[in-house]
């Protein structure tokens, strides 16, 4: 299969710089690979969506010369996917019903393979997918071999919440095999979940992508950058000063006297080696 590359932001707020620069890492993956570079918008969890979220970034990314080589994919079409992976892993008695609240699990996790808690006639429980004492091993194209036991590290994880919404875990595995995607390219901040997607994988006869995980750009405190902290979008109208900051900051050259965002991409593809990309996420100035 040749290379398929994917972007795939949650529709929380506007495109800020860490999204940016994750956009930037997954184009550039794809054009050198000379494969394809698909968009997914995630909006699988309403209560976090922000209204025009997703037109809004949808429309920026053009502007920073990121063209997408299909039309987006919305999770929120893809539920009968999902529900039909559910089953699966239902029938294959590899899920259960959970009412465990939290203070029942008392901030630990849940490691039994079945719920601690009575059943409820009064609310619907979560569905957790039973997790064996396994270690997983996979080699992240930038970050190097990783080791995860998912049952001390994730325990029996939801996959569908007790709202009746999907979580990322599931839509995500579902939706990359639909799309074929090869590469998986994200911030760091999701190397912990990639154990936990291999095993999905596993359960459900999917293919395993290969996986390359990007630094992180961190606020003054040292967190990530993210809509949900209030991280300051991008100008999409004046994108020059942004597609600059997001190559330096991952370390590729700048074409000093490129006129548009299209100059400064190709210019940095033509020197682009994955494997020389910064392992290490950093701060960057507000």
């Amino acid at each position: 299969m040749s290379y398929r590359g994917r972007f795939a932001p949650s529709p929380t707020g506007h495109l800020h710089f860490g999204s940016l620069v994750a956009a930037v890492g997954s184009w550039l993956c794809a054009r050198r690979a000379g494969g394809q570079w698909l968009l997914r918008v995630e909006d699988i969890d309403p209560p976090r969506e922000m209204p025009g979220s997703a037109e809004s970034i949808l429309a920026a990314l053009p502007a920073f010369g990121l063209v997408a080589d299909a039309p987006a994919l919305y999770q929120s079409s893809r539920m009968a996917a999902y529900d039909a992976a559910f089953e699966q892993l239902k029938a294959r008695d590899l899920v259960f019903p959970c009412w465990c609240s939290r203070n029942d699990l008392a901030g630990g996790l849940h490691l039994d393979g079945h719920c601690r808690a009575a059943p409820s006639s009064d609310r619907e429980p979560a569905w957790r997918l039973r997790v064996p004492d396994l270690a997983i091993h996979f080699d992240d194209a930038l970050q190097g071999p990783q080791r995860q036991n998912l049952r001390n590290t994730a325990g029996d994880f939801v996959i569908r919440r007790v709202e009746g919404y999907y979580a990322y875990q599931l839509a995500c595995v579902v939706d990359d095999a639909y799309q074929g995607v090869t590469e998986v390219v994200r911030g760091n901040d999701l190397l912990d979940s990639t154990p936990r997607q291999i095993y999905l994988q596993r359960c459900l006869g999917l293919p395993t992508p290969g996986y390359l995980h990007l630094p992180l750009a961190l606020d003054d405190s040292g967190r990530k950058l993210s809509k949900s902290e209030q991280a300051h979008p991008v100008d999409p109208t004046h994108p020059m000063p942004a597609l600059r900051r997001a190559l330096g900051f991952l370390e590729l050259p700048i074409a000093s006297h490129a006129h548009a965002p299209v100059d400064l991409l190709e210019h940095a593809l033509a020197h682009f080696d994955p494997t020389l990309l910064p392992h290490c996420s950093e701060r960057v100035a507000a």
